[in-house]
């Protein structure tokens, strides 16, 4: 019960690796808050973890982050712990990238996360802990993943700035990055029908070295070791969940 009695928030929190997460947090006890775009998976996800409270919002609309925390203060006045998970996927290689899919991309991946984390540290102090959802696709050099790429490695950059300039109040910053893990995230690749989806599947297995892919409740622990005070002297990590993918190639 690492949890018991703090206020937690996760942005991307009705599905994936998000919800996996989410249901974590809550069987360790705590005050669960989560937010999501779709308002039937939020439904879903909230009625399957008693007493969390949902918000629909869409964390590319910075105001419909500013909010949730809003609302949160008004309820628990503090949050001790944030996950920020939401995001979308996409592939496309250089000469087909558009300035609409670019926007899009970024405008969820990079810019909608870092003001949501501005928004929520408002409500943290000391012990605070902060989770964000990478990836391995930042710092590996797969192809058509140029846009996603750009986002997640623009986010890693600027949590290690967030995380010096927090590690004073006390508050640590850290990022799990995952490799494929099968979610459904999979499935929402513009372009990809789901031949095309099995097809990269069975590419990425074959070049990870356990041979298989990830399940959110892997990523989940993860996640909650680095919110929790197991990794209390732990801040500014990049922890990858990838069965070897980026260490072993």
């Amino acid at each position: 019960m690492r949890f018991q009695d703090k206020i937690v928030l996760v942005f991307g929190g009705n599905s994936g690796m998000g919800l996996a997460a989410a249901r974590a947090f809550a069987a360790e006890g705590a005050k669960l808050h989560i937010t999501g775009r779709n308002p039937e998976t939020l439904g879903a996800a909230t009625a399957s973890i008693p007493g969390s409270r949902g918000y629909q919002a869409d964390i590319a609309d910075i105001a419909s982050s500013e909010d949730v925390v809003a609302k949160i203060k008004a309820e628990d006045g503090r949050i001790d712990v944030v996950h920020i998970n939401a995001g979308v996927g996409g592939f496309a290689p250089l000469r087909e990238i558009t300035p609409e899919s670019w926007d899009h991309t970024h405008s969820i991946n990079l810019r909608g996360c870092v003001f949501a984390l501005q928004k929520a540290v408002r409500l943290m102090g000391r012990g605070g802990s902060i989770v964000v959802t990478g990836s391995i696709g930042a710092h590996g050099a797969i192809e058509g993943n140029g846009v996603y790429a750009a986002a997640k490695g623009g986010l890693y950059a600027a949590m290690k700035v967030f995380a010096k300039e927090l590690v004073a109040e006390g508050i640590r910053l850290n990022m799990v990055s995952p490799g494929p893990v099968d979610t459904p995230l999979l499935y929402r690749n513009p372009g990809m029908d789901d031949a095309a989806v099995g097809a990269l599947k069975e590419m990425m297995i074959a070049n990870i070295p356990m041979h298989r892919m990830g399940e959110p409740d892997e990523v989940a622990k993860a996640v909650l070791f680095l919110a929790s005070d197991d990794a209390s002297f732990i801040t500014a990590a990049n922890l990858f969940v990838d069965g070897g993918l980026l260490e072993l190639r």
